[in-house]
């Protein structure tokens, strides 16, 4: 987070967090600066944190912090809305345990556990998810309507290539990785295919182009689905086990033996 200020950072990043990467463009490999005219790229960043005891055990309540400063748009999750979301196998928040080392931000000893126990959220639940949000991204890039999200230079951007080049570039980047996600159990984050995902992003892909490969991509995304051999379902109950861990370790709590009553 270069150019904050101790201040600044703190007021971006609660205390208590664990794990903090770069996610969205930069992560991808996809990151196009400011200094580009039709630039239009925060500096995204997404953590998971174990806010203070009283949020557990008290009337303190904390689920997650989203803060856009300047360049930078953050989005903080509390330990237990993290691996909600992660035995949903959404996909912006599983990518945060698959990132290269040097696009950690902060890495502590249970950030470490995060990463090392991935594989307990690893399903072909994640067809279903990466499949949605990739829909998600086609019916935005091709309805012509200005979103709320949507700024002056990515409005300009749409009239004039016709459609949203950046929701185009996610679409296909979601589709592959899934694909990827499914036949090897590994998601890909920092795309080797980024500079084609950037040509997309730039609007040197045509719309009836882009349809095409997404349409291709649909269709093997099924395929890989039906062939997978990834378990059905996340570990429920080993990421359980992970997440009382994590939090007792945290806060010193003496670990006793806890059996399931059915």
């Amino acid at each position: 987070m270069k150019g904050l200020s101790t201040e600044e950072k703190d007021m971006i990043v609660p205390q208590g967090t664990v794990l903090l990467g770069y996610r969205g463009s930069i992560a991808h490999g996809m990151y196009i600066p400011s200094s580009d005219p039709d630039s239009i790229d925060d500096k995204d960043i997404m953590g998971v944190c174990i806010p203070p005891l009283n949020n557990y055990l008290g009337f303190a309540h904390f689920e997650q912090k989203e803060k856009q400063y300047k360049e930078w748009d953050s989005v903080v999750y509390e330990i237990r809305k993290y691996f909600r979301l992660l035995l949903k196998s959404n996909p912006n928040v599983m990518s945060l345990l698959w990132l290269p080392r040097e696009l950690y931000i902060k890495r502590t000893p249970i950030g470490n556990q995060l990463v090392e126990n991935r594989d307990l959220f690893v399903s072909k639940q994640a067809y279903h998810s990466f499949n949605g949000y990739a829909y998600g991204q086609f019916k935005r890039m091709t309805h012509f309507k200005f979103e709320g999200y949507m700024g002056v230079k990515r409005k300009q951007l749409v009239e004039k290539f016709g459609y949203d080049t950046k929701n185009a570039a996610h679409l296909i980047r979601l589709l592959r990785m899934g694909i990827e996600f499914l036949t090897e159990g590994r998601l890909y984050v920092h795309r080797k295919d980024g500079e084609q995902l950037l040509s997309i992003k730039r609007g040197e892909w045509s719309l009836d182009l882009v349809k095409d490969e997404a349409a291709h991509l649909f269709r093997l995304a099924e395929e890989a689905y039906v062939a997978s051999k990834l378990p059905s379902e996340p570990d429920r109950k080993e990421a359980e086990r992970l997440l009382m861990s994590i939090i007792m370790e945290h806060f010193h709590i003496k670990q006793r033996r806890f059996t399931d009553r059915g």
